[in-house]
C-alpha cells in the first residue's frame, strides 16, 4: 500500500503569537524541520508553507529592524526547507493587519484538493475564514487535520476539521533550542 501524502500549511502570525502567549520566543531557533516531520508522522511530506504579510519598510529604525528580522526568518525557512508565502501588512489606525494570508491558505488548499496533491492537509491555524475552503477540501475527499493549541483552542476548526491536535506548550518545546 502506498504511503499518505501531506502537506503542512502553517498561518505564520497566529504561529508566532500563539508561541509568544506560551513564552517560547524566538521562531529563529525553531526546528521547523522537525516540527513539519512531527506533524506529518509518517506520512510523505509534499509541501509545507509558512503564510505571513511581507514587512515593508517606511524608513523607520523600527521598520528596518522589522524587515531584516523577517528576512532572517525566510532564510530559517528555507534552510528547514519550508516554502513562504506572503500576503501584506495594511496599517489603519496605527495597527497592522495582515491582508491576504488566509485567502494564500485557503487558495493552496482548494489546489491541494482539487489537484489530488494530496490525502491529507494539516493546518496549524485557528483562523476560522479557512472553513468554507475546508468544507470543500473534506467534499473532495481529503482529511483535514487542525494543530492548535491546548491553551486556546478553536472550537470552529475542532468542530469541522477531520482530525484536532492540540499541541501543549511540552510539546513546542521539543522544537525551541532554548530547552
Amino acid at each position: 500500500m502506498a504511503k499518505q501524502k501531506c502537506i503542512v500549511l502553517i498561518d505564520g502570525s497566529n504561529f508566532y503569537f500563539k508561541l509568544k502567549e506560551l513564552k517560547l520566543h524566538g521562531l529563529l531557533n525553531f526546528d521547523f524541520s522537525g516540527f513539519i516531520k512531527m506533524l506529518a508522522r509518517n506520512r510523505i511530506i509534499v509541501k509545507s508553507t509558512y503564510y505571513v504579510g511581507k514587512i515593508r519598510t517606511n524608513g523607520s529604525i523600527k521598520a528596518e529592524k522589522m524587515l531584516a528580522d523577517q528576512q532572517k526568518l525566510f532564510a530559517h525557512l528555507k534552510k528547514n526547507n519550508i516554502r513562504y508565502s506572503l500576503g501584506y501588512l495594511l496599517k489603519t489606525n496605527n495597527k497592522f493587519h495582515e491582508k491576504g494570508v488566509d485567502v494564500n491558505m485557503a487558495v493552496d488548499i482548494l489546489v491541494a484538493a482539487y489537484e489530488n496533491l494530496c490525502d491529507t492537509i494539516i493546518l496549524v491555524s485557528s483562523d476560522t475564514d479557512l472553513l468554507p475552503a475546508i468544507k470543500k477540501a473534506k467534499e473532495k475527499g481529503k482529511t483535514v487535520e487542525y494543530v492548535g493549541f491546548s491553551h486556546q483552542p478553536s472550537i470552529a476548526m475542532v468542530a469541522n476539521c477531520s482530525r484536532s491536535r492540540l499541541l501543549t506548550k511540552e510539546d513546542l518545546l521539543l522544537f525551541t533550542k532554548t530547552r
